[in-house]
């Protein structure tokens, strides 16, 4: 016989937190929305940590090296999408781990017998215009002089000049040496009125670079999430295909955490992946596993070694998987059971495996929502999608503007992969949609927005970290009518001319 869930599947729109007495020290400019992303044991730092509880979602229409780079800048993560050539994902990553901040290690070197040609190659490969010049054009080698834009003209150079001929000398170099501290090196940069300061070893090698332009990021964005590297920090989705060529390529690139991207894991070959992972590569690659909805799936991960676990399915703005296939579980109950499964899990054995809710948020009040349920983090497509660093086209529809977003599960993204289930054939019906949603602007702009939010709802809820929310959250369910009587009502609403 059949098992009957005796709980109904709620959503987060059936749900209000109720507020708590707000401390004088629950002000917005306290709260801090720091929170792991992989496992870790009590009373032990977790290895990874995110600074906004935001993940944007592995898909084609949403996670490329450029939102990367701006969500990174905000402090969350992006995990780039994997339903695209090996290579091609490895060079995204890449180009996220490569655009760094702070004490810049170069992997743009020439030597000086090099030719103009070489310098325009390699900056049209990288994207950089400062380019370090060594002796044997390694950056274990001395430095002799460095390369930028200013040093040549396209127009009147010849593209067979040495590097030697027109490279700003050695001589001429404003440098410090590797004791140099950020704020030094800072006050040295406007001093001199500098763009670039390059930092050396005793043994005039270069050992790093500093900018201007990280300087004026990080105080922009103080938030911003980097590695030991001071590189900005970026994840990566695989599939349990192609995993044993796909994992060393995103490694080598640099890539920080992985997620195996299915609509539902609760499978072998998921497992199977997490596991040869793992055997592979020991606890040097943090990997995530996913989406479940229930003690049972997560349990399962668990076993496998995940480092995370993915709620949901069916929930996603541009997921018809429930109305397909009648698979899912509303998000609220999928992340309320998974999470005291997680809490048990953590009392028994004192690991703590972090969840992230995947899917079901409408409004930025269902974030807070999910986290006073109990996910750590939030993965969210169609929230980033609408935003200029999205990897979408923009266009005009009617007298608005918006931009295109597609379901992993529809045939434009031909991810079949994605909805595997061991045969290898190609996707016979879409579990997912090809939509518009409307166009935000900059993704800065409006995660300002959304953070400002969800830190005076904490603040309401008596709470200033995510744990603390977990703690004294109270929520209660919401009728129909009480969802009607929270918005405006009963009033003819002036338009906004101004």
């Amino acid at each position: 016989m059949a098992f009957y869930y005796k709980e109904v599947s709620r959503t987060f729109s059936e749900y209000l937190l109720v507020p708590n007495l707000t401390r004088k020290d629950c002000i917005p400019s306290k709260v801090s929305l720091k929170t792991p992303i992989v496992k870790f044991k009590k009373d032990e730092e977790p290895p990874i940590e995110i600074n906004i509880p935001f993940v944007s979602a592995i898909m084609q229409s949403v996670s490329d090296d450029n939102l990367a780079i701006a969500l990174s800048k905000c402090g969350g993560l992006s995990f780039i999408f994997g339903s695209q050539p090996i290579e091609e994902q490895a060079e995204m990553v890449s180009r996220v781990k490569n655009f760094k901040a702070g004490f810049v290690v170069s992997n743009a070197n020439l030597s000086p017998e090099q030719t103009l040609k070489d310098v325009v190659e390699l900056k049209s490969k990288l994207g950089h215009a400062t380019i370090a010049i060594t002796e044997d054009g390694t950056l274990n080698s001395k430095l002799v002089g460095i390369v930028t834009s200013r040093d040549y003209r396209m127009s009147r150079d010849p593209l067979d000049r040495k590097i030697k001929e027109f490279m700003t000398p050695f001589s001429k170099l404003i440098v410090s040496t590797t004791n140099t501290s950020l704020k030094e090196a800072n006050d040295i940069i406007w001093e001199h009125k500098l763009n670039c300061l390059p930092i050396i070893n005793d043994q005039q090698h270069l050992a790093y670079f500093v900018f201007r332009k990280d300087y004026e990021d990080h105080k922009e964005n103080p938030l911003q999430l980097l590695d030991s590297e001071k590189r900005y920090m970026v994840g990566a989705g695989i599939n349990t295909r192609d995993y044993k060529e796909r994992v060393p390529a995103l490694v080598k690139a640099g890539v920080d955490v992985l997620c195996v991207d299915s609509s539902d894991g609760f499978s072998e070959w998921q497992a199977e992946t997490i596991k040869y992972i793992k055997e592979e590569y020991k606890d040097s690659v943090k990997i995530g596993g996913g989406n479940v909805v229930d003690k049972e799936g997560f349990m399962f991960f668990v076993e496998a070694g995940a480092d995370f676990v993915k709620v949901g399915i069916g929930g996603g703005s541009i997921c018809i998987t429930r109305e397909t296939k009648g698979i899912g579980r509303g998000q609220a109950s999928a992340v309320i059971e998974v999470a005291q499964a997680r809490d048990d899990y953590f009392k028994e054995t004192g690991i703590y495996i972090p969840i992230c809710s995947d899917g079901g948020v409408v409004h930025d009040y269902h974030m807070v929502l999910a986290l006073a349920m109990g996910a750590d983090f939030i993965m969210m497509g169609r929230y980033f999608a609408r935003f200029d660093e999205s990897p979408a086209p923009k266009t005009k529809l009617g007298n608005n503007y918006v931009k295109e977003y597609w379901g992993e599960g529809s045939k434009r993204a031909r991810n079949w992969e994605r909805y595997d289930l061991g045969e290898g054939s190609n996707l016979k019906f879409e579990e997912g949609v090809d939509s518009y949603v409307p166009y935000a602007g900059k993704l800065k702009d409006n995660i300002d927005v959304t953070l400002s939010k969800i830190k005076s709802t904490l603040c309401s809820c008596g709470a200033i970290s995510i744990k603390e929310l977990q703690k004294v959250a109270r929520i209660t369910l919401v009728s129909s009518t009480s969802i009607v009587e929270g918005g405006a009502h009963d009033v003819i609403l002036k338009e906004n001319n101004y």
